[in-house]
């Protein structure tokens, strides 16, 4: 075995970790860099960030884990990345950014979009998606593009993701793997390539074919290490450079999810319930699974766009006097809040949360936005954040219960991970909404050891994935359900939240008519 440790790079949405994982899944250290501001917004609903900013990141955190010593560059074996999923990077012929990257939270919708044809555009009609279809053209980010900035893509000769842009700057190629292509391009993910000449997500979402990368299978070497990579990095120049997956992706398999009946919680900027299948299958019509880090399988998923963000908006916007009484405390906010929170009793004394701060695509729809309903004299703010903790969790039953009923195989385990699975109040709340065992994982870092566990795979340490999987990933705490607030739970979700969104949707729909907001079209 040359070198002893395996260097995963996760990009996150609000940070940068880089992080020295064992041939065994230990994690022996790691460095974050916290964004002084995970993006901006030139006008309402839009994200972009500097995408040079990310590579500045990227090598602060390896710098920083240096410094800490634990580590020790000569040791590295291999380096996998592991991104946000959907950001957009758009270079010129020199490698050269073309204008900001468009975030994946960005909002923006373009208003005239592309023609099928009379075929696709018949099979749609009569298929009752012709809506669906068109909001996903609208949302996407190259039709904006060639509306509001055809002379960018004029210039443009690289259209990335974000995986792809910093694989680049390790390695020279435009090349990435195809475990990261999610979003709005014109991927086959049954197939696992590109969509060919007179497909209709070709027409849909009208990328040049040359100006996409090069895709590499999941546990492939990509490439390796260039010279002013490795200076800027610390490492040597030539280490080999592992194809790993989308952070999602890659925190099934660091959670060690391979089966149907495991699911998989992600409590992260988006909330996630997930789960791995080797048949291909759409839990929403029209928007297809992701790939999976497994060869030929694929995540099937559900979303709460600003899951676990809610908590951060929450603290910023109500929370100034727990935030000071932290401080002084010397503990984190979070903290007090969940001690604040935990006193109150299952079903935050009558109120509950519908989490859509953020529409989706089809559900909820795009004009979905979030709701609170029963509040009374006796509420303060921590029966607000209680009330946001559960919400999060009915949108992972409900997500759960949609994917069962895809699937026809109902979840026996579930495994939680990502920032929320610190909170043990996060933990209760989940195992007893879902009335099943809810298991901690054996680390938070999940995106970055299923990272790892895929360079450890493709340098031969293990014979196959599988056994990567059993070998590096362990679980931790188990929380039961318990039984009266399961069934408080149960008459909460069933004959309150699932009648949230059906309900207040065409008010819904009112209001972005009235208000503008969120985006209709256009900006």
């Amino acid at each position: 075995m040359s070198g002893e440790f395996i260097l995963a790079i996760d990009v996150g949405t609000q940070s940068t970790r880089a992080l020295a994982f064992s041939a065994q899944g230990e994690l022996v250290d790691y460095a974050q860099v916290v964004y002084p501001a995970p993006y901006v917004s030139p006008r309402p609903g839009w994200a972009e960030q500097d995408p040079e900013a990310y590579w500045n990141w990227v090598t602060e955190a390896v710098s920083r884990l240096w410094l800490q010593g634990k580590v020790t560059a000569e040791k590295v074996a291999a380096l996998a990345l592991t991104t946000q999923r959907g950001t957009i990077v758009l270079l010129d012929g020199e490698g050269r950014p073309l204008r900001p990257a468009i975030v994946w939270l960005d909002q923006r919708r373009a208003v005239r979009v592309p023609p099928l044809g009379f075929f696709w555009s018949s099979v749609f009609r009569f298929a009752g998606l012709r809506a669906t279809l068109h909001h996903l053209q609208a949302e996407a980010e190259i039709n904006w593009l060639r509306e509001q900035e055809p002379e960018v893509l004029t210039r443009t000769k690289h259209y990335l993701l974000l995986s792809g842009y910093l694989n680049h700057k390790l390695t020279g190629r435009y090349a990435d793997s195809v475990g990261n292509q999610v979003g709005y391009i014109p991927f086959d993910a049954r197939k696992e390539t590109w969509t060919p000449p007179g497909h209709w997500k070709t027409r849909a979402l009208p990328v040049e074919r040359d100006t996409l990368p090069e895709l590499a299978p999941s546990g492939a070497q990509l490439g390796a290490l260039t010279a002013e990579a490795a200076c800027r990095l610390g490492l040597t120049a030539g280490l080999p450079v592992i194809a790993a997956a989308s952070d999602k992706a890659c925190e099934v398999l660091g959670s060690g999810c391979l089966e149907l009946h495991q699911g998989c919680v992600g409590y992260g900027t988006t909330a996630t319930f997930i789960v791995n299948s080797r048949r291909y299958m759409e839990p929403v019509a029209l928007v297809p699974p992701y790939p999976s880090a497994q060869a030929g399988a694929f995540n099937l998923e559900m979303q709460t766009y600003r899951g676990f963000w809610m908590v951060s908006w929450f603290k910023e916007q109500f929370a100034q006097e727990d935030i000071r009484l932290a401080e002084a405390e010397g503990i984190s906010a979070e903290e007090i809040l969940e001690r604040k929170a935990a006193d109150i009793p299952p079903g935050s004394m009558g109120l509950a949360l519908q989490p859509f701060w953020s529409p989706g695509i089809r559900y909820p729809g795009p004009e979905a936005k979030g709701a609170i309903v029963g509040f009374g004299g006796i509420h303060t703010k921590y029966h607000v954040y209680r009330a946001i903790l559960e919400g999060l969790a009915y949108a992972i039953r409900d997500g759960l219960e949609r994917i069962e009923k895809k699937s026809g195989v109902p979840v026996r385990e579930v495994y939680v991970s990502g920032g929320g699975s610190r909170s043990r109040l996060v933990m209760q709340i989940t195992a007893d909404v879902l009335g099943l065992p809810a298991i901690r994982s054996g680390t938070e870092q999940t995106s970055g050891l299923g990272a790892a566990i895929l360079a450890a795979t493709g340098l031969g340490w293990y014979s196959d994935l599988s056994s990567a999987v059993r070998s590096m990933t362990h679980s931790g705490e188990i929380f039961q359900p318990q039984t009266d607030a399961v069934r408080l739970y149960d008459q909460f979700y069933r004959r309150v939240y699932l009648h949230m969104y059906p309900r207040l949707r065409p008010l819904y729909r009112v209001v972005q008519r009235i208000t503008g907001y969120p985006l209709l079209q256009g900006g």
